[in-house]
């Protein structure tokens, strides 16, 4: 993997969260290690994407792996390190050797060097997965003819031609 600004390689906790009201909300992720910590902001599909890859390739892992989860310490971030940047570019990796995760997140300004690169365990990603399939899944509700999300302040379904406000529509109703 390329090189990396700061590396947080013993992540205490990684979270997704988003910000704001469903139609209207910032996305982010959330980690904390030793005394530092870093926010990432990213697209509503970029934290989807991530998460569905994590999924996939926790999935995809052996059964028989090593659980040696000694990430590289001797790389960890200055202490009291606090970043808060928008990533353009992810890229998600997984160390077989180690069985940590690795996440690099980069920025507009340099493509080639992350800003941040993150080593978490299994129980860790997975939980994160889990927690962003739920925050970008708790946006909007979708209007059963066309699939859009509602608005609260109307929604002209392209189905009805535009005829009729579904706003009030109850999505859950069959």
């Amino acid at each position: 993997m390329a090189e990396a600004k700061n590396e947080f390689t013993n992540v205490s906790s990684l979270r997704s969260e988003s910000i704001g009201e469903p139609g209207n909300r910032t996305f982010r992720v959330v980690v904390n290690s030793e005394s530092s910590s870093a926010s990432i902001w990213l697209e509503k599909e970029q934290l989807f994407q991530l998460a569905l890859a994590i999924q996939q390739i926790v999935a995809n892992l052996p059964e028989d792996r090593e659980t040696d989860t000694d990430a590289p310490t001797d790389q960890e971030a200055d202490p009291l390190t606090s970043l808060d940047f928008k990533a353009t570019k992810l890229v998600l990796g997984h160390d077989g050797a180690r069985n940590l995760f690795i996440l690099d997140a980069h920025d507009p300004d340099d493509d080639d060097v992350a800003i941040i690169r993150m080593w978490a365990n299994e129980e860790q990603v997975h939980a994160f997965s889990e927690e962003a399939m739920l925050v970008c899944a708790a946006g909007r509700p979708h209007c059963p003819l066309c699939g859009w999300p509602m608005d609260p302040s109307g929604h002209r379904c392209a189905r009805t031609n535009g005829a009729a406000d579904l706003s009030q529509l109850d999505p859950n109703d069959p």
